[in-house]
C-alpha cells in the first residue's frame, strides 16, 4: 500500500491536501458553544498620594 505513495509522490501530496481541506471545513462547522467565554484581563491600580493632583498621579504611574 505504501509503495503507491513512494512511486507516486503527487498522489501522496494530493491526498494530504484533501485531508487538510476537509479538516479546515470540519473545524468551521464546530458549534461556538464548544469554546468557553473568556473575559479580557484588567488591571486596577490604586495609588494614594495625599495632596497631589490627578495629573501628578497619572504622570507618576503611567509615564516611566
Amino acid at each position: 500500500m505504501f509503495s503507491k505513495f513512494i512511486k507516486r509522490p503527487v498522489l501522496a501530496i494530493v491526498i494530504s491536501v484533501i485531508i487538510v481541506f476537509i479538516g479546515s471545513l470540519a473545524i468551521k462547522q464546530l458549534p461556538i458553544s464548544q469554546f468557553p467565554q473568556i473575559a479580557p484581563t484588567t488591571v486596577n491600580i490604586f495609588i494614594a498620594y495625599p495632596g497631589s493632583s490627578a495629573e501628578v498621579l497619572v504622570n507618576s504611574t503611567l509615564i516611566p
